[in-house]
């Protein structure tokens, strides 16, 4: 009889391989925030598998690169401080080119370990050429000392998630429960509210405003049929927060109410949601502040 296995699995790369995608897929539901725009992920998100023979503990991180400012500082340490805790490690990578400076940087820097690790390639079905694929594959390996397996997923479709997933469990220590078998994330309903709404405003603005934007939750209060909930966005100058707010309120208006709609859904019930733009001055080279406004 197998013994039951436990344990912890960093997913560890570049900004938009498609991390969050991935995790989400292999959960069989939204549990991160995903949008096209870097720095979608700004901290550690766990989501957790349960199955007959195991029960894995994600643990979802920022995009890699190099860090300008203290904002970039705080991303890249929350990826630095999820290895340690893992007993695998995913490197998730783009299928669809070689391996590049970010992706040598992050092996140099932060996979010279003794934990296992797996490369992920990821969006490889958008490769049809099977020459090209190996010799994309081949770049990745290349960058490590040991033979290391590889899996060619997508996150997208979910080809090859269940292979991923056996590869994940037999790196695993035998152990018991974590988590209740039960649970996919151990994310309260107030970090999920901060996520759903920044994840619209990255979904409805351009330019500058992904980057520029913080989302902390002032107040969250559940009642049996409703739950009130008061948000703050931040934002540096009087021009993005203009943008933010939009002609007549409607972008704000926008957000908040794609916002609520979701967090309806999670909630499984109504909900009246309060945002508030305001203006914080270079707070992303504040460490205060980013400390602050990044945990829950």
């Amino acid at each position: 009889m197998k013994r039951f296995k436990s344990g912890y699995a960093a997913i560890i790369g570049r900004p938009n391989v498609g991390k969050s995608t991935l995790l989400n897929k292999i959960l069989g539901q939204k549990i991160v925030i995903t949008t096209n725009k870097a720095q979608t992920t700004r901290r550690r998100i766990k989501g957790i598998l349960t199955t007959d023979e195991a029960q894995v503990v994600f643990l979802d991180t920022p995009g890699v690169h190099k860090p300008m400012d203290k904002l970039g500082e705080f991303l890249l340490d929350e990826a630095k401080f999820a290895i340690p805790d893992a007993d695998v490690i995913l490197f998730v990578v783009d299928a669809t080119e070689p391996a590049g400076k970010g992706d040598k940087w992050i092996v140099k820097y932060l996979l010279k370990t003794e934990i296992p690790v797996i490369i992920v390639l990821n969006k490889s079905e958008l490769i049809k050429n099977p020459a090209k694929k190996e010799e994309i594959v081949i770049s990745y390996k290349t960058l490590f000392e040991e033979n290391l397996p590889t899996v060619k997923v997508s996150a997208k479709t979910g080809r090859n998630i269940d292979t991923l997933i056996d590869n994940i469990i037999r790196k695993l220590p035998a152990g018991d429960l974590i988590y209740g078998d039960d649970e996919v994330t151990d994310e309260s309903m107030r970090a999920i509210a901060q996520e759903v709404i920044r994840e619209k405003i990255l979904l409805n603005t351009t330019d500058e405003i992904p980057h520029c934007v913080a989302v902390k939750i002032t107040d969250y209060t559940e009642k049996e049929n409703i739950d009130a909930i008061h948000a703050e966005i931040f934002v540096e100058t009087e021009g993005q927060k203009g943008i933010l707010i939009g002609k007549g309120a409607g972008m704000l208006k926008k957000i908040s109410t794609e916002a609520r709609l979701e967090l309806e859904k999670i909630a499984e019930k109504k909900v009246f949601l309060n945002i508030q733009v305001k203006i914080q001055k270079k707070w992303r080279n504040d460490p205060k502040k980013v400390q602050k406004w990044h945990s829950v």
